[in-house]
């Protein structure tokens, strides 16, 4: 059975510029990417047809991007079964205040899991996450990655520590 697929959805073309990373971030995993610019209210039999058949399409999981208004991804959750991820996009003079918390305030019953204001990454790694529930390999390289990243912390406390003591000492030791 081939692996799960991630798609990235996003209503606009200009969203791009923020959702690029997601695309990476998961091919930096090995996961397979599918990308699609659909509007909620532009062109809602696109986003229809695209979410109706996803499952049949091997996506184990959809990102959605929106700014403003910020329907898409609860569109894309009401029409299927899948897990959604919603990425609100800093896209209007409120600074992606109203895409936030149009997709975090979602009615009961049909969820979105809501990042960051432009949290592409976070969407992308949240999504490994959950198709490393099914998948060893998967979630082998996601704990390689947070051990890559707590050495670099450690590194960067140890040249911190050593900058500090040299100030301390006027750079003798």
């Amino acid at each position: 059975m081939a692996k799960k697929q991630v798609a990235i959805i996003m209503g606009s073309d200009s969203d791009w510029s923020i959702m690029q990373v997601a695309e990476k971030t998961l091919r930096d995993f090995g996961v397979e990417v599918q990308v699609l610019v659909a509007s909620a209210h532009r062109t809602p039999a696109r986003v229809h047809d695209f979410v109706n058949n996803a499952r049949d399409n091997n996506i184990g999981v959809i990102i959605a991007a929106a700014g403003a208004a910020a329907h898409l991804p609860g569109v894309v959750a009401a029409y299927t079964t899948l897990p959604v991820i919603g990425v609100p996009v800093d896209a209007t003079t409120l600074g992606g205040m109203d895409a936030l918390l149009s997709i975090a305030q979602m009615p009961s019953g049909i969820p979105v899991g809501t990042m960051a204001i432009n949290g592409a990454k976070n969407a992308a790694l949240y999504a490994v996450e959950m198709l490393a529930i099914h998948d060893e390999l998967l979630e082998a390289q996601l704990s390689l990655y947070r051990k890559e990243m707590a050495d670099e912390v450690e590194q960067k406390a140890a040249r911190l520590d050593k900058l500090r003591a040299e100030q301390q000492t006027g750079g003798v030791q």
